[in-house]
């Protein structure tokens, strides 16, 4: 494709000044943005800081951009189950009682979805999984909020609108268009990992059933002695992973835009109930300044050689909804909710979805959401003094007080369950990570060491298939980020596009032997 081929659907609007520059970026107010790629936060790590209104103003507009579906994650199914501790090894690290011994079991309410379609959309497209699950424990509900790849295209949360923009529809014409996507993807070289599964196998999941999901954060935990532990949390599909051949996927997009959906549903009606084995890595809290990657970098994984897996208990989903709608669609979930003995971590991702998603579901369900059947804690009282709002319906804490302190014996604080203290440091400053980052290691680690030559093949024709019909500055700005990741990979797809590697690659890497590249820097002029 030449350079000249015209976008589809994207305009070109007048962000031009009357000297024709290009105009300030700004908040709604007219201040203008310093910078908006990197989020406010104590230290280069984080966590972040409540300052950073520019964030939080961008968020706010985010979710609020569409009614009455789910800005993300729109289209899903879901099921209730259980869950049962198998080895209470864990509860030597936590406090949180759901873990605290054989046998135990929690009641659980699951979501998946796709992320990028609408509620209509089908389910067999090439887009990651939301893997949802809402623990009602006896403390409160605890919500892992994950998806079916451990790692994410993104590290700074300011980055969140930009990146689901350009996974929908084009502002002009309003049709699908590859171009945003690798526009931005090429632009921003940390989502190279999380591409590399999306485009593998695993981007096409034969059904729920059959793939695995992930808190992709590093959460904590902490137990009653008060020391913490950084944890990720991995639920391992006991069904095998399975995947569809992209062509059989779009030909049931046609056929049956629920397939996912009707598998999950007709599988439980059955009785053959799906169970997921959940598996820890824990990393002692002393362990992270010196580890060698930073371990609260969504883009990264932690190798299992360092951080084994460890087998905590089986999830098993065992009832259908009664009724879809108050079931699954007004399910709301959030990685704010947790219970004591699990909390979160300065992933900067992380604390950017904190506020972000109850305030989504405020704008969507309504202030008093929880009240909702499916997100009511089961097992646990809540008590609080919150009054009022829209829908509100659980009596409304009756003639009790509405403040606190107070004299008339309403709801005290529980000192015991808080967490141990966080040792922050740093100036409070925007930061674009530099320390203990790198976008291609582990990339090209997954490519060579654990996809096989015709894993790779699919991998590559993908890519290709894909980036296709976007401008050509585009497609060379990508091919050197695969090229820096593994030159096969960069020669692979340049081959299949009929571009010359030479074109995209500058000749001190191409020189470089190919167990050299990984060592070598992506010419700079590629990235502008």
């Amino acid at each position: 494709m030449s350079e000249d081929t015209p976008k589809h659907g994207m305009g070109d609007p007048d962000y031009e000044n009357e000297d024709g520059e290009k105009k300030t970026l700004t908040t709604n107010s007219g201040e203008p943005v310093p910078d908006n790629q990197n989020s406010r936060s104590a230290g280069p790590e984080g966590p972040l800081l409540m300052e950073d209104y520019h964030y939080f103003e961008k968020m706010a507009q985010f979710n609020r951009e569409e009614i009455p579906e789910r800005i993300v994650h729109a289209k899903g199914g879901g099921a209730f189950g259980t869950f049962t501790v198998t080895n209470d090894e864990i509860s030597d690290y936590t406090m949180a009682d759901m873990f605290s011994e054989e046998g135990k079991e929690t009641d659980l309410v699951v979501r998946f979805s796709t992320v990028a379609g609408s509620r209509g959309a089908p389910d067999t497209v090439r887009d990651p999984r939301g893997f949802a699950v809402k623990f009602y424990t006896e403390e409160g509900n605890w919500d892992m909020v994950g998806n079916n790849t451990p790692v994410f295209f993104i590290r700074d949360p300011s980055k969140f609108p930009d990146f689901i923009h350009t996974q929908k529809e084009v502002p002009g014409s309003g049709l699908n268009d590859p171009t945003p996507q690798w526009d931005f993807w090429s632009l921003s070289p940390e989502s190279l990992h999380q591409i590399t599964t999306l485009f593998s196998e695993r981007g096409i999941p034969a059904s729920w059933r059959h793939m695995n999901g992930y808190s992709s954060h590093t959460l904590s935990l902490y137990n009653d002695e008060g020391e913490r532990y950084w944890v990720k949390f991995h639920f391992k599909t006991d069904q095998g992973i399975e995947n569809l051949d992209p062509e059989k996927a779009k030909e049931l997009a046609g056929e049956n835009p629920h397939y996912h959906r009707e598998d999950l549903w007709t599988a439980i009606e059955e009785g053959n109930y799906p169970t997921w084995t959940l598996k820890v890595q824990i990393m002692p809290e002393e362990e992270a300044e010196e580890y060698d990657i930073n371990p609260f970098d969504l883009t990264r994984v932690w190798p299992h050689d360092d951080y084994p897996l460890i087998e905590v208990g089986t999830m098993e989903l065992n009832e259908n909804p009664d009724n879809f709608f108050q079931d699954v669609e007004e399910s709301a979930f959030s990685p704010a909710h947790v219970v004591p003995g699990i909390a979160h971590s300065p992933d900067k991702m992380l604390q950017g979805r904190i506020p972000s998603y109850d305030d989504a579901h405020r704008y969507r369900l309504g202030a008093n959401f929880e009240d909702i059947p499916v997100n009511q804690p089961k097992n646990a009282e809540k008590a609080n003094y919150h009054q009022n709002g829209f829908m509100r319906s659980d009596g409304n804490n009756g003639a009790g007080p509405n403040y606190e302190p107070n004299s008339f014996g309403g709801p005290v604080e529980k000192p015991e369950v808080e967490q141990p203290p966080l040792n922050i440091s740093g100036d409070a400053d925007r930061y674009e990570m530099q320390e203990r980052i790198d976008n291609y290691k582990q990339p090209g680690d997954m490519f060579r060491d654990v996809m096989s030559e015709e894993q790779r093949d699919h991998l590559m024709d993908n890519f290709a298939d894909s980036m296709e019909p976007v401008d050509e500055t585009i497609q060379r700005r990508q091919l050197a980020h695969f090229y820096k990741a593994d030159p096969d990979w960069g020669r692979g797809v340049a081959e299949r596009l009929d571009l010359d590697i030479e074109d995209a690659v500058d000749d001190e890497l191409l020189e470089a032997d190919d167990d050299e590249v990984a060592e070598a820097p992506v010419v700079a002029e590629l990235l502008d």
